[in-house]
């Protein structure tokens, strides 16, 4: 048989929120809350809590930087789609004749609203170019 410690009595005051959470996960557990406390204070106050905390941190950092990474090689494909847009349009679009032009600009605002509408129909099902395009391509930014 072995030998049982015998243990210390405290008396804490703690919120009515933390003793209800408290009560529920030790009822979770089947543990009693006295048992639940010990372990977290000992948790708590152990010399390897700033390392697993930091450590949490460290992999929370990690998530954010990868998503970052993600960010700033989507935009660069953004960036990098309209400029190609542009370019190839100034290129191949000829100047057109003033009475053209004049009815040109009037069809621009019905043509303007078209995409918008189709564009928002993109967003909104997809797919999306960023994930048509592959992930393993490398991507850096100029």
């Amino acid at each position: 048989m072995t030998a049982r410690k015998k243990k210390t009595q405290i008396s804490a005051y703690l919120d009515q929120d933390v003793m209800m959470m408290l009560a529920d996960y030790a009822a979770r557990r089947d543990l009693s809350q006295s048992l639940v406390v010990e372990a977290a204070v000992a948790s708590f106050l152990s010399p390897d809590a700033d390392e697993r905390r930091e450590a949490a941190v460290t992999k929370r950092l990690d998530r954010i930087d990868r998503r970052m990474t993600r960010l700033e090689r989507d935009l660069g494909i953004a960036v990098e789609t309209l400029a190609i847009f542009v370019r190839f349009w100034l290129a191949t679009t000829p100047a057109l004749p003033e009475p053209a032009a004049q009815a040109a600009r009037a069809k621009a605002g019905e043509r303007y609203d078209a995409f918008v509408t189709a564009l928002g129909r993109r967003l909104a099902k997809g797919p999306k170019l960023r994930q048509e395009i592959s992930e393993d391509v490398p991507w850096e930014p100029d």
